[in-house]
């Protein structure tokens, strides 16, 4: 049976590695940095409370 959706790359190994890698990279710096802002507003809703 043929693979279905997305070809499996064979050609380019090492740039497709690099560049899933960067995505990955990316998405947890992003994560990580609203983790950061909601943290921050909560902070900020705490205090105004007291």
């Amino acid at each position: 049976m043929a693979k279905i959706g997305r070809e499996k790359n064979t050609k380019n190994k090492s740039k497709h590695t690099k560049l899933m890698t960067q995505k990955k990279n990316k998405k947890k710096s992003e994560e990580a940095l609203r983790k950061e802002r909601l943290k921050a507003i909560i902070q900020k809703a705490n205090s105004q409370k007291e």
